[in-house]
């Protein structure tokens, strides 16, 4: 896989799963960034233990406290990679952190939707204001001339704690596809939906 030429990416969820891997490969690949931002809500818990020891061996990996449905912690953190770039900025924000409420549609309670709400569209939408679907196409036409370009990439069905292990794909075939996805971006892509493979998906 070809590098992505990404000076600093800021990555959400960043602790497990397809977020981990997505830090992992980034990190050990050709032309790794300069800086990478590894975002979770409880970095310094149990579940940031796999990202704590990444970092030990890749001094352009920062972890950084982040929890999308906060917005106190999204500023901070904002603040935070602002003043550790300066004046140059990111080159590529994931937001990849996501949940799951594995509940049957006749015993979903109203909280487990707000929740999942919260974190998979209002989250991610505040982190960057390019959020899921539609949010993404109208975001990739506002911010074109900015020469900011925005996707949604599908990631595919994952062998994680959400994916199941019945799921199509190991973690790091999909977290290989996504940024095989993303060295090859380019205007055509800007405001589509595509999978890990690149093939465009219908909004």
């Amino acid at each position: 896989m070809a590098g992505l030429g990404a000076r600093a990416v800021l990555v959400t969820g960043a602790n497990r799963g397809i977020g981990l891997e997505l830090v992992r490969q980034l990190a050990g690949g050709p032309d790794a960034p300069r800086w990478i931002f590894a975002c979770c809500r409880e970095p310094d818990g149990v579940h940031g233990q796999k990202l704590r020891k990444l970092v030990s061996s890749h001094p352009n990996l920062v972890i950084v406290k982040l929890d999308v449905t906060n917005h106190a912690t999204i500023k901070a953190a904002a603040t935070y990679v602002e003043d550790h770039l300066e004046d140059t900025g990111l080159n590529l924000l994931i937001n990849n952190a996501g949940v799951l409420a594995e509940v049957a549609l006749e015993t979903v309670a109203p909280q487990d939707m707000l929740n999942g709400y919260n974190s998979n569209v209002v989250g991610p939408l505040l982190v960057s204001q390019a959020a899921l679907n539609m949010l993404t196409k109208c975001q990739s036409l506002d911010y074109k001339e900015d020469g900011i370009l925005c996707a949604a990439v599908h990631p595919g069905w994952v062998k994680t704690d959400m994916g199941t292990q019945q799921a199509d794909l190991t973690v790091d075939e999909s977290v290989r596809g996504i940024l095989s996805v993303l060295s090859r971006f380019g205007d055509e892509h800007n405001g589509a939906f595509v999978n890990w493979k690149g093939e465009t998906i219908p909004w």
